[in-house]
């Protein structure tokens, strides 16, 4: 504030009041003017603009959504478990599907292997069969 800038320079106020009021006000002007100089360098460094503006999007979202957004419990396992658990039992019931395709095909590849072996055990009776015949 102005008095406090007065009480730092007493001597100098009680001399010239004007002055010390001219001093002050370009002291907050100068220091104003390099306070946003420096605001503007860092929004362009971090490219503060577009993240403000996302962030602004992303809570006008929100306003929509009727169920509070998630927040961490504070105990890490649950927090991972909540997250987790869907994942899980997606890629469980996409495992069982898998399964359940390779035991079809083991069930069918079990079918012609016993198909072949009756085929090969009826080549077999027909070869001695001919044999004694020849005999």
């Amino acid at each position: 504030s102005y008095q406090r800038f007065a009480n730092c320079y007493r001597d100098f106020y009680r001399l010239q009041p004007e002055l010390t009021r001219s001093i002050y006000d370009q002291f907050v002007s100068q220091l104003q003017a390099s306070i946003k100089e420096e605001i503007q360098e860092v929004k362009e460094e971090g490219n503060l603009e577009a993240l403000f503006n996302s962030l602004d999007k992303i809570v006008e979202e929100a306003k929509e959504q009727e169920e509070p957004a998630w927040r961490p419990s504070g105990i890490p396992e649950e927090d991972v478990r909540s997250a987790m658990v869907p994942y899980l039992l997606k890629h469980r019931a996409y495992l069982r599907k898998v399964l359940k395709e390779k035991e079809e095909e083991n069930r069918k590849l079990a079918e012609a292997v016993l198909a072949g072996r009756d085929r090969i055990a009826e080549l077999q009776r027909l070869i001695q069969d001919r044999k004694q015949a020849w005999q």
